[in-house]
């Protein structure tokens, strides 16, 4: 396999890396590709809020906004949307891909205790939509998974369709009706080989996924 590119700078981003080094998949992080061809796939993690105006809206909540990323992260995934490559977004990378086909976010939670805390991750239920790559990864229709963000989708993006929810609404996952893109909210990489936690589902189970997809050039 070709190395997965992680969307990013100024980070190690070492608990996915070491998730992807423990599937021996190669990786480089980068905030910029000139030849989608050298890799199998983009991942684009975690981090900070982006900057409302990509969603047409003003500031209301937003916390710390690195609009240089924005554009970089938007620009690496048009570039792998257009070659029909595999994507997995986690956290921030799930709201940007919803941004990037036309979807909006919530800046700040009602409800954002429930998916945060001050000190570490929130822990709570998602429930799996019938069908869905989730119900065929782990064969459950409720799954507890692990919760660090105040900001959701609002209105989902063109192509998008949800794949899991939260107690409160806040949509928890999702694919592309055509393209392999999948995304989610919690953090598989915090949850998955030498962080896997008993009060969670492996999320190893995500990152082996995405390998496939990668590996196959399979649609999600």
């Amino acid at each position: 396999m070709k190395k997965i590119l992680i969307g990013g700078r100024d980070n190690p981003y070492k608990n996915y890396t070491a998730a992807l080094d423990a599937l021996k998949i190669p990786w480089k992080i980068d905030p910029v590709c000139h030849d989608v061809s050298s890799f199998s796939g983009l991942l684009l993690p975690g981090g900070g809020d982006m900057d409302p105006s990509f969603y047409h809206e003003s500031d209301s909540g937003s916390k710390n906004i690195d609009k240089k990323l924005d554009l970089e992260q938007l620009s690496l995934l048009a570039a792998f949307v257009r070659a029909k490559k595999p994507v997995l977004g986690i956290c921030r990378g799930h709201q940007l891909i919803n941004v990037f086909f036309g979807g909006t976010l919530i800046q700040h939670m009602d409800t954002w205790k429930l998916h945060r805390l001050e000190k570490g991750d929130a822990v709570h239920e998602i429930s799996v939509v019938p069908g869905s790559f989730l119900q065929t990864l782990y064969n459950r229709t409720v799954l507890p998974v692990n919760s660090c963000h105040h900001q959701a989708v609002k209105s989902t993006g063109r192509g998008l369709i949800p794949a899991a929810y939260a107690a409160d609404g806040t949509v928890e996952a999702m694919v592309h009706e055509s393209l392999p893109i999948l995304s989610v909210q919690w953090h598989p990489e915090r949850m998955a080989f030498a962080l896997s936690r008993p009060d969670t589902v492996n999320g190893k189970e995500i990152f082996k996924y995405f390998s496939l997809l990668c590996a196959n050039d399979a649609a999600v």
